[in-house]
């Protein structure tokens, strides 16, 4: 699930001009527009002891980094410190990664958002022969949570491929595909799948080649163990009974089209720019990513392709959160206002998506906003 630190990284790290030092913070820079410094780590105190785990935070504003922060450690036992350029493993935030690529696979005419996934995936149930390909991207395919079918006492790893016969336990959606909108990591795993059929190479192959190599993500990647090593790793930890406790790994971790990810903030400056200079995906194809689906009963969804979308105070606000075990993120990003704001940490429990959400308040001058979509739709936690 990652990697570490190369030219795009420096570049990404000279849009700062101004270098600002603070206790229990690392390698801080900061652009001289926008709040003080010290605002934002006040909001981030509580991962800024020098024996905690910790987080990393920019903010991306008109293009440049606005402001970019570290605190707290990224390896407990070895005492390494948080930095931007430290890769975090980003849970859910790794669907929009997933998404990009069925896309990619729709612009290169070996796919169709309406295709049933049946048709194109050997060994998917027959039970979910109506379940097409948009569904899985907008969470309204109705199909089970694979970890439903997990049992506690698993010790083996499940991986993307074993989600096809955990699904077959099942025989019935939860609703008819297309009615309604249940989040289901199913879905993004049976995507990476799909991607691997259509593409004849690995998901984690694919995303190098075609996501992250083209948008100078030189330090991303989709982590497999054994065949991938991630340099400048921060490693995950939860609450123990005498403190931090590490947790970085858990029965579902190696399940890569779901959240498998790791990277930086530093590395996703330039996805970023990615997206809002449609480098990879076209301007139209984007559009229908940051769009959610109106349902048949008139009800609009609050879920794109791999985003969570709504409308905050009259500006779109596309979001996502992302917890797995040891880490847990948020990504807030406001497209007409040029502003995002992404905050990683290797701690299970938090709220970053408070915390993002906050700093981006600071930016744009307003407070109050509207909880974020996914605390308002099924199963989404």
């Amino acid at each position: 699930m990652t990697p570490g630190a190369k030219p795009v990284r420096l570049l990404a790290i000279a849009f700062c001009s101004l270098m600002v030092g603070c206790a229990g913070a690392t390698t801080s820079t900061r652009a001289l527009s926008g709040p003080d410094v010290s605002t934002v780590d006040a909001l981030f105190r509580d991962y800024a002891s020098a024996d905690s785990p910790g987080a990393s935070v920019v903010v991306i504003h008109d293009g440049q980094v606005a402001l970019s922060r570290a605190y707290g450690l990224a390896n407990l036992e070895q005492r390494a410190p948080a930095t931007p350029d430290s890769d975090y493993r980003l849970a859910s935030l790794t669907k929009q990664f997933t998404a990009t690529a069925i896309l990619l696979l729709v612009q290169d005419g070996k796919l169709r958002l309406d295709d049933r996934v049946v048709d194109v995936l050997p060994g998917f149930p027959p039970y979910l022969r109506e379940v097409r390909v948009q569904h899985l991207l907008q969470h309204t395919s109705g199909i089970w949570d694979y970890e439903d079918f997990v049992p506690s006492t698993q010790t083996v790893q499940v991986k993307d491929r074993d989600v096809l016969e955990l699904l077959a336990r099942a025989d019935r959606t939860y609703f008819a595909p297309g009615t309604a909108v249940r989040y289901s990591n199913s879905a993004y795993a049976v995507l990476a799948l799909v991607v691997q059929q259509l593409s004849g190479m690995s998901f984690a192959r694919f995303l190098h080649e075609r996501v992250f190599v083209p948008t100078g993500m030189q330090g991303t990647m989709a982590h497999e163990e054994g065949i991938s090593t991630v340099p400048r790793r921060a490693y995950g930890y939860a609450v123990g009974p005498s403190g931090f406790i590490p947790r970085d790994q858990s029965p579902t971790s190696a399940v890569l089209g779901d959240g498998g990810i790791y990277t930086s903030v530093v590395d996703l400056v330039a996805w970023d720019k990615a997206l809002d200079s449609h480098g990879l995906v076209s301007a139209e194809n984007q559009r229908l990513a940051w769009t959610p689906p109106v349902l048949p009963d008139g009800t609009r969804s609050t879920y794109g392709f791999g985003w969570f979308v709504d409308d905050d105070g009259g500006r779109k606000r596309l979001s996502h959160h992302g917890e797995t075990c040891g880490f847990t993120n948020a990504i807030v990003k406001y497209p007409e206002q040029r502003l995002t704001v992404i905050v990683l940490t290797n701690r299970a429990g938090g709220a970053p998506w408070t915390l993002a959400q906050h700093v981006a308040d600071l930016w744009l001058g307003t407070s109050g906003t509207l909880p974020w979509p996914f605390e308002r739709m099924p199963n989404a936690h």
